[in-house]
């Protein structure tokens, strides 16, 4: 059973915390959050930012803290095929109190319907917090256009927006 092997990137000053499901293969060979090439998260959050996508590791680190961008998965282990959502099975959720205690969470954003599924099962009543299901990045959800994700994903923006007021 696939263990996740990414620590969560967050530090005091984070506003909104986005939860993917659990990492695909490519980010867990990467050791970093959304690293196939296909998936769409870094152009579509960059975009909303107003900010050029980053390519490294530690710019993309740099990008999500100087944006006050929290991110982690909902899921700290399970029986998974590959990178197939639809294959994930015997989930053990992670904890999300690290997080929350340390930054004022404005906000909490799920990445796509399988995220939300395991979050709404596992995390949500143990917080006490709903989380905001946005369509998923992944190459999967070909359905959505990058246009139609950019303004999907426009409501993390102003939960940042407000939050620095």
């Amino acid at each position: 059973m696939p263990q996740h092997p990414i620590p969560p990137l967050y530090d005091k000053n984070s506003k909104v915390l986005i939860l993917g499901s659990f990492p695909s293969v490519k980010s867990r060979e990467q050791m970093f959050f959304y690293g196939h090439p296909q998936n769409r998260f870094w152009k579509v959050i960059c975009a909303v930012m107003g900010k050029d996508t980053p390519v490294t590791i530690e710019e993309k680190s740099s990008f999500l803290h100087e944006n006050n961008i929290a991110l982690w998965d909902v899921i700290a282990s399970c029986d998974i095929t590959g990178s197939s959502d639809s294959s994930i099975k015997n989930v053990v959720a992670n904890d999300l109190t690290q997080i929350l205690r340390s930054a004022d969470i404005k906000q909490i954003f799920v990445n796509g319907r399988t995220a939300e599924k395991y979050y709404n099962k596992y995390i949500r009543d143990t917080i006490a917090k709903k989380a905001v299901c946005l369509p998923s990045t992944s190459p999967a959800n070909a359905g959505w256009s990058l246009d139609r994700l950019i303004n999907a994903w426009g409501i993390v923006r102003e939960y940042i927006e407000v939050s620095s007021d």
